[in-house]
């Protein structure tokens, strides 16, 4: 077998008895590296060790992963302008975590007769938040419903990494404020 030393260094063609012989020596595995080789590549190496940092660098990357998610908004036509800041603001937040939006308009009764008051809310609310994200899909009408995808600008994994950051950065000033500045020394005060 072909055998690869502890530092990386190619110890050339050994039998297999002189390999475990080195192994032992060294006080590491023998691990096989590429069995369809010929002749079968080997390491020396310290397998527990191997594992516990392949498996530390699996968690960072799933760490650094994101999963799509799209939250929803349901507004109504008739929706008064303090409500529809409050909507506006979830959507922006929404947008600032790098997630998709979908928002839906819900029409009762006659206002199904006027879907141009639903299409003027959507375009609307998209010129508000086109600094944050852009319309993905355009407002369709679905039966009783209008809806429309805002995408971010974006992607999860910048927002995350930005949330970190932040977080890590409150946290240092949390720590600097609550460490007490060292005070003077007073002087007694004589009689």
């Amino acid at each position: 077998m072909r055998l690869v030393g502890p530092s990386g260094e190619q110890v050339g063609i050994v039998p297999l008895a002189k390999a475990l012989e080195l192994a032992q020596e060294y006080d590491l595995d023998l691990v096989e590296v590429a069995a369809t080789a010929r002749p079968p590549v080997c390491k020396l190496m310290d397998y527990g060790k191997f594992k516990y940092e392949s498996a530390m660098k699996a968690r960072e990357a799933r760490k650094n992963q994101a999963h799509t998610v799209i939250k929803e908004m349901k507004l109504r036509p008739k929706i008064d302008p303090h409500d529809y800041d409050t909507k506006k603001g979830h959507v922006v937040r929404f947008l600032k975590q790098g997630d998709k939006v979908k928002i839906t308009i819900m029409f009762r009764g006659r206002e199904q007769s006027r879907p141009e008051l639903g299409f003027r809310l959507l375009q609307r609310l998209a010129d508000d938040v086109a600094d944050l994200g852009f319309v993905e899909s355009n407002p369709k009408q679905d039966g009783r419903n209008m809806i429309m995808v805002l995408g971010p600008h974006k992607k999860k994994t910048e927002a995350m990494a930005e949330a970190r950051e932040a977080q890590a950065a409150r946290k240092a000033g949390r720590q600097q404020e609550s460490s007490p500045a060292e005070e003077p020394a007073e002087e007694p005060a004589e009689a």
